[in-house]
């Protein structure tokens, strides 16, 4: 949720449409200092109502909750879903308050589901957690047995032995033996193994293992952060500040490798509680399956110390983050949930940044420097100049040297497009972050802010419950910093994403699609202007971007990234609407194409609707479609092809909840008939036919049918590359997805050839080291020392 919850943007809305006509012009025209000193004003209307919206989302501990998440996790730990059972524990353990006998059961545990999983050194960490919290004597010989077969599974025999030896001695001095008769039992299986320094299955990989590839060749711009030495920084007045190719570059060179100077997790959607609700989400969302701090995947969640939230994949995350600014967010947590990502990022940026470094630059602002209204307005074409490093210290954002810096300073030269935003926009975004700061003041947090006092000397945090009635000056540059900055999101953002796996992810065949991980600002990469056919594929690693060029690029060619709406996935209107939140027209060749010569867009002629009668493809802008076959003149109701579709898809999905249920027969029959139904009315090109071959590879997949399988995928691959191009990421995971498939199939020679190709495309979106790389040649590898007769049949 990037803007504020629907509920706090209705009433924003009112309040506006409520204001008098003049009050309204002032709010119009103010500077972002005045709006922020009319909007101290103004909220007081409003903060009861914000104070009650918090209260649906709560981020404190509940021990209660906490009980309720660990029966929970129990249960489906008897029923073998050691998966599901981990995840559970790790919101019980969340919710326990810190140092409570309860949270080291928790961590216990949540050792039993990881040992069962394979994941033996994070086993150990979880129960050397329980031990640090207190576990109860009576139940330690349990879990000193479970060390025991971790350290044994490690292969760490004399660590083994020594747990064992005192597990013994524990044994031996409780006078209740039959309590410990059946560890007795697994004691001595365990001693056999010893003595035979038998070893157990390979551990399982961890979430983020893997080998990694040989390191790429990089060498860094000494003009430019993160910058390849390829690029160059450029300044004209119709582009603004741009990277250009330098020298020629080739398709798959990484052009960009950039941390986040800030990042945001998106909490994903959620059931917020209502008044009177008793049960808690048992769903994952990515607030539950990633790191609040570096974006890893969760395994074994280490939880803040103060609220329910914030989740860490370390202890050293937990601790850096608490430093750099959980410390002041922690308190806060219900109303940055209400007030948005958006809002959120904005205070974290502040906050990372120093209130030194933020009133030095807002103080710049007020002293009439028109380069931070206008960043673009003084710069001079780099062009024009016989030293670009002098003119590049001209350019906003770069530092004396002349050096664009991944700094503060160049963030906050970004484009606020003041006079752009809607008035209730910029009036939303005004209450939102007035209210952050008042109640900043009133929780006590004024100087964890403004860095004025050490955290042993700052009060103790204040729940949300009043929020103060009148801002300090310091923290009215602060709101006002955060309004610039949240201004600059809707043009600036820029989404990271992850490749996450669909259903549990234990099949032979993974299937995997794009999600929104996080909201971040990353000032090199703003420098990159939009194009519908871009020229650079742009990959996300944690907190960490990797820009790469999808194709060559000849040297004094611009450097393109998309933002979103690509010239293949939708329409010429859809895509120019999409970038109107950017305030600005987009004339790259694609859109020129369309708009100019009136080439109707190949997405509109291959998602068309085609004759019911004679398959030829429906044409018109009316509400009533004609089919272009003049021979045939069949007219259709668009509403009742769109119903058509809409329809089908429902059946779509009901097949692939029977998937998920394991009827997989049923699954087939149903996904068999929605082919022939939407044979009926779709083009054969349609990419929802390519959906459905794609599903029915999948239910193969399942059943082990892999010739199936094959050739299903096959045709889905047809249509991903006639929409989206046949070096295009998406033909790359589709052909990922065949080589799983010929691989469990043990068609050796097609796998090793489609592993190829599949590698040749990933590689240059996501370079050698990705997982999916390491994944094709650890398959080739294995293909490759199969006996010479078996390769030569095959």
């Amino acid at each position: 949720m990037a803007l504020p919850a629907a509920e706090w943007q209705g009433r924003t809305a009112r309040l506006w449409a409520a204001l008098e006509p003049a009050l309204r012009e002032r709010l119009e025209a103010a500077s972002l200092q005045d709006a922020v000193r009319l909007g101290c004003d103004l909220l007081r209307e409003e903060e009861a109502a914000l104070v009650q919206l918090c209260h649906r989302a709560p981020t404190d501990k509940k021990p209660e909750a906490a009980s309720w998440y660990r029966e929970q996790g129990n249960w489906e730990f008897r029923q073998g879903r050691y998966q599901a059972a981990l995840r559970l524990y790790s919101k019980a353990a969340s919710h326990e308050l810190p140092g409570s006998p309860e949270v080291s059961v928790c961590f216990a545990n949540r050792s039993a589901a990881l040992l069962h999983l394979g994941h033996f050194e994070v086993c150990l960490e979880d129960i050397a957690r329980a031990e640090s919290h207190g576990y109860p004597d009576r139940l330690l010989p349990k879990v000193l047995l479970r060390k025991a077969e971790c350290l044994l599974c490690l292969g760490r025999l004399q660590d083994a032995q020594d747990v064992l030896r005192v597990l013994e001695s524990r044994i031996a001095l409780d006078g209740v033996m039959t309590t410990h008769l059946t560890r007795l039992k697994k004691l001595s299986q365990l001693k056999v193994k010893l003595g035979g320094k038998e070893r157990c299955p390979e551990p399982a990989r961890g979430e983020h293992g893997g080998t990694q590839g040989e390191s790429e060749m990089w060498e860094e711009n000494n003009r430019i952060s993160g910058a390849s030495s390829s690029l160059s920084l450029s300044f004209d007045a119709e582009r603004g500040r741009h990277l250009v190719a330098s020298q020629d570059i080739v398709a798959g060179q990484s052009l960009v490798k950039e941390e986040a100077f800030v990042s945001v997790l998106c909490p994903g959607d959620s059931l917020p509680l209502q008044d009177g609700d008793t049960a808690w989400d048992t769903r994952a969302t990515n607030a539950d399956l990633y790191c609040h701090r570096c974006l890893r995947q969760l395994l074994a969640s280490v939880p803040c110390q103060g609220c329910s939230y914030a989740k860490y994949c370390s202890q050293d995350c937990a601790d850096r983050a608490w430093q750099q600014y959980h410390r002041t967010e922690c308190s806060l947590g219900a109303l940055l949930l209400t007030l948005g990502v958006f809002c959120h990022v904005a205070l974290r940026t502040v906050l990372l940044a120093g209130f030194t470094e933020v009133s030095r630059l807002v103080a710049g602002s007020h002293r009439g420097d028109k380069n931070l209204q206008n960043p673009e307005g003084s710069c001079k074409p780099l062009s024009e100049a016989a030293d670009a490093g002098a003119v590049s210290r001209g350019v906003p954002g770069c530092d004396s040297s002349g050096r664009y810096q991944s700094s503060y300073q160049a963030l906050f030269h970004l484009l606020p497009h003041t006079e752009q935003h809607s008035p209730e926009h910029k009036f939303l975004c005004t209450l939102s972050v007035v209210a952050l700061c008042k109640q900043l003041q009133a929780a006590g947090l004024e100087a964890a802010v403004l860095s004025q006092e050490s955290p042993q000397q700052w009060p103790k945090p204040k729940t949300c419950e009043k929020i103060s009635d009148e801002l300090s000056p310091e923290l009215k540059t602060v709101a006002e910093a955060m309004l610039r900055q949240m201004l600059q999101l809707q043009c600036n953002a820029q989404a990271i994403t992850v490749m996450q796996e669909l259903g549990p992810g234990d099949g032979a065949v993974v299937d995997k699609k794009p999600v929104r991980l996080a909201t971040a600002f990353f000032p090199v990469l703003s420098l990159l202007n939009h194009s519908c056919c871009p020229n650079t594929s742009v990959s996300f690693s944690g907190t960490a971007a990797t820009v790469r060029a999808a194709q060559p690029i000849s040297s004094g060619q611009e450097v393109l990234h998309c933002y979103g709406p690509h010239w293949c996935r939708m329409r010429v209107a859809e895509r120019q609407q999409l970038l109107s939140q950017y305030f600005f027209e987009c004339r790259c060749p694609a859109c020129l194409q369309e708009l100019e010569s009136g080439v109707k867009s190949v997405v509109s002629i291959r998602n068309s609707f085609c004759c019911p009668k004679c398959q030829a493809q429906m044409q018109g802008e009316e509400d009533t479609l004609c089919c272009s076959n003049e021979a045939c003149a069949t007219s259709a109701s668009r509403d009742h092809l769109s119903g058509c579709l809409q329809d089908l898809q429902q059946q779509i999905k009901k097949a692939l909840d029977l998937l998920r249920v394991g009827k997989a027969d049923q699954a087939i029959k149903m996904l068999l008939k929605c082919q022939m139904d939407a044979g009926t009315f779709l083009s054969p090109e349609h990419l929802l036919m390519g959906e459905m071959e794609d599903h029915l590879a999948q239910v193969y997949a399942t059943l082990g049918k892999w010739q199936e399988a094959a050739r299903h995928l096959k045709k889905s691959i047809e249509i991903v590359e006639m929409h989206h191009g046949p070096s295009s990421v998406e033909t790359g995971h589709e052909l990922f997805k065949l080589a799983q498939i010929l691989f469990n199939g043990f068609a050796v020679s097609e796998a090793l050839s489609t592993i190829q190709r599949a590698e040749g495309i990933l590689s240059v979106h996501f370079g050698p080291q990705s997982a999916q790389i390491q994944e094709l040649q650890e398959m080739k590898a294995c293909l490759s020392e199969l006996p010479r007769n078996i390769l030569q049949r095959t």
